[in-house]
């Protein structure tokens, strides 16, 4: 089920900016507004993982050597 959210006491420039990026994206500013938020959500989800687990999933690789791990990033990379 769809919600209307209100925000008042937006500055003049951002509700300008708003609708020139709406524009740009062909969509209405109703529109536009929610694809922003998504964006935002999705790119939070995807913030930097801590030190546990980066250890975890570099060890999960089973790379022993420098070399090994060079190649790795090589074919993560490339491929």
């Amino acid at each position: 089920m769809a919600h209307s959210i209100s925000i008042g006491n937006l500055p003049e420039d951002l509700v300008r900016r708003l609708k020139a990026r709406a524009a740009h994206h062909r969509r209405s500013l109703e529109e536009e507004i929610p694809a922003i938020l998504e964006e935002a959500l999705r790119e939070e989800e995807a913030l930097p993982l801590d030190v546990r687990e980066v250890a975890c999933r570099v060890s999960a690789l089973g790379l022993r050597t420098p070399a090994e791990a060079a190649a790795w990033v090589r074919r993560s990379r490339d491929g």
